[in-house]
């Protein structure tokens, strides 16, 4: 259903997206930010259950400032490997990735011509957070389980667009704490926590849990029927 296109952000630099098409005109569009494992299989399988509900989908590759072509699995060393990728893209000077992003979110709505919402999982939860607090062409955001995004900074931060959150009660990346004053820093937001761990939504993880990632998809979905319409 999918496949890679390169684009071009604000600064010249060219970079992979992974693009899925609706089999009609599209609903809206979604731009799909990766885990620490690269625009693997299970983010391009993410996308293109979008494009299956009528979005068009684009999951850009935002290691590429760092190290092309990642595609990582789920085990330890790729754990790993990938950490060691984020903290590289983090280390980036401003503003990092986030031109990369920007640039996604653009294609979107050139090639959709609708309204564009962007998810994101693990370390692109975080992007996401951010992306709705910063960029510009967002109509909604759904950050799944963003690392650091709980954290007193990322919390101070204003998003521009309705926000959906989810967590797992039992991340030990994320503190249900943490979760919990960043609901109270922001009211607006939508915040569900599930009885799941890390990276509940990820049917190729250990930590996947069916029951929770239905429930979240359907909230996702939902969300993005209302503020993408």
């Amino acid at each position: 259903m999918g496949q890679f296109v390169d684009l071009t952000s604000g600064d010249g630099f060219v970079f992979p997206a992974w693009v899925a098409q609706p089999d009609a005109a599209p609903r809206g569009a979604v731009v799909v930010l990766q885990e620490i494992f690269g625009v693997n299989s299970h983010i391009r399988a993410v996308a293109d259950r979008f494009a299956a509900r009528g979005y068009l989908a684009v999951a850009p590759s935002t290691f590429h400032r760092v190290k092309p072509g990642v595609d990582l699995g789920y085990t330890g060393d790729d754990m790993q490997a990938g950490m060691g990728l984020k903290a590289a893209v983090e280390a980036l000077p401003a503003p990092g990735v986030m031109p990369d992003i920007q640039a996604a979110i653009d294609y979107a709505a050139a090639q959709s011509g609708r309204k564009v919402g962007i998810v994101g999982f693990c370390w692109g939860g975080l992007l996401t957070w951010r992306a709705a607090c910063t960029l510009t062409g967002l109509s909604a955001a759904v950050p799944y389980y963003g690392g650091g995004m709980t954290s007193p900074d990322e919390a101070a931060r204003q998003p521009r667009v309705p926000v959906l959150a989810h967590f797992g009660e039992r991340d030990h990346w994320i503190p249900v704490d943490s979760v919990q004053a960043f609901a109270r820093a922001q009211p607006g937001a939508e915040v569900h926590i599930y009885a799941a761990d890390h990276g509940f939504n990820c049917d190729q993880r250990g930590s996947y849990d069916e029951p929770a990632a239905m429930t979240a998809r359907d909230r996702t979905l939902a969300f993005f029927d209302k503020h993408l319409a």
